[in-house]
């Protein structure tokens, strides 16, 4: 999908046209489909969380990311627009979140001359769990990406949410947590708190260690040959290079473990399975029932994730299959067709 279904958009005969979107805390992806349900072109564009892009800019991005899957001379067909916004939820109308998410998508179609109405906001997990086969309206999902968190969802609407606390006060399992978790096993290993790990040479290469402090080709990249001078000398480098940052770019060292992990480094894989005990217990607080529906979205649960079989089979023993799906995009416009009365998907 891409500009080239873009600029065939015209070409559907005429026909009702439905717009989905996933705002997230990254970017902001929008899908243009018929009203039959077919996918004819996306765009995208910056961050479009509802509570912490301040109104111009969300307006700014939504605007951008709609004009470029929906071409000009088609915008008169739109017929229902839906939004999973982060930070916004399909449950709670008047909370700020979904008044600025409804507000900022209002305006930015109102600039494109596409038609307001019928609108309709969600969080962007409601939109993830749509995106599922057969459009379930009843189930769990779980997001672990960047940050985690798992709700449950009653007619298409979030009713319980467990975790999605923010990097300050949880995210358990998220790759945030991971990452941070390998700057602390660093660190232990560096002070003499922990065992060795490669970790301690993979995150220092990542955050731009001088090579002076980082091992040499004739050191152990564990750490278990490094003097102790040289252990301090990296703790003195590493601490400012990770404050040097936002905390959340932490989750960028998530892949490090993983990719440890695959060489059997010991430390690396007690951190993903921690993680994945994390998860289990998020999703076992919503009190799941056995063969419900569990969608799962984030870059940890994919095809290729990290977790995904650790997370399986504890999954498993509580009689949840994982369904993933790649984002929300599919679920908006599939929420867009039932709110115009096209059917489930």
């Amino acid at each position: 999908m891409g500009n080239d279904l873009n600029q065939k958009c015209g070409d559907v005969g005429g026909g009702e046209l439905v717009v989905g979107l996933d705002a997230g805390g990254t970017r902001t992806r929008v899908v243009l489909a018929a009203a039959d349900g077919r996918l004819l072109g996306e765009g995208a564009a910056g961050p479009g969380n509802a509570l912490t892009v301040p109104m111009p800019q969300l307006i700014e991005h939504l605007a951008e990311a709609v004009a470029a899957a929906v071409p000009e001379e088609a915008r008169g067909r739109v017929v229902s627009v839906a939004g999973g916004f982060a930070g916004a939820t399909a449950a709670s109308p008047d909370d700020p979140g979904h008044l600025n998410a409804r507000s900022a998508l209002t305006s930015a179609l109102r600039r494109l001359g596409i038609p307001a109405g019928p609108v309709g906001i969600c969080s962007d997990i409601e939109a993830a769990f749509a995106a599922a086969p057969g459009t379930p309206a009843d189930g769990l999902a779980l997001v672990a990406g960047t940050g985690a968190v798992a709700m449950r969802i009653a007619d298409r609407r979030g009713t319980v949410t467990v975790d999605g606390d923010g990097w300050l006060l949880g995210d358990d399992g998220s790759g945030f947590w991971i990452g941070r978790t390998a700057v602390r096993a660093a660190l232990r290993m560096a002070d003499g708190r922990g065992p060795a790990t490669a970790l301690a040479a993979s995150v220092g290469r990542a955050l731009g260690l001088p090579g002076g402090v980082l091992p040499g080709d004739d050191e152990d990249d564990r750490g278990a040959g490094w003097t102790r001078p040289h252990r301090e000398a990296y703790r003195m480098h590493l601490l400012p290079a990770v404050m040097a940052d936002p905390p959340i770019r932490l989750a960028r060292l998530a892949p490090l473990v993983a990719e440890a992990a695959r060489e059997k480094d010991a430390v690396a894989e007690a951190i993903l399975e921690e993680a994945a005990d994390q998860l289990t217990e998020t999703v076992r607080a919503l009190n799941p029932h056995p063969g419900e529906p569990l969608v799962a979205t984030g870059g940890l649960l994919g095809p290729d994730g990290p977790l995904t079989p650790l997370l399986a089979p504890r999954l498993a023993a509580l009689g949840l299959t994982l369904d993933w799906v790649a984002d929300g995009c599919r679920g908006a416009v599939a929420l867009a067709r039932l709110a115009h009365g096209g059917g489930s998907r």
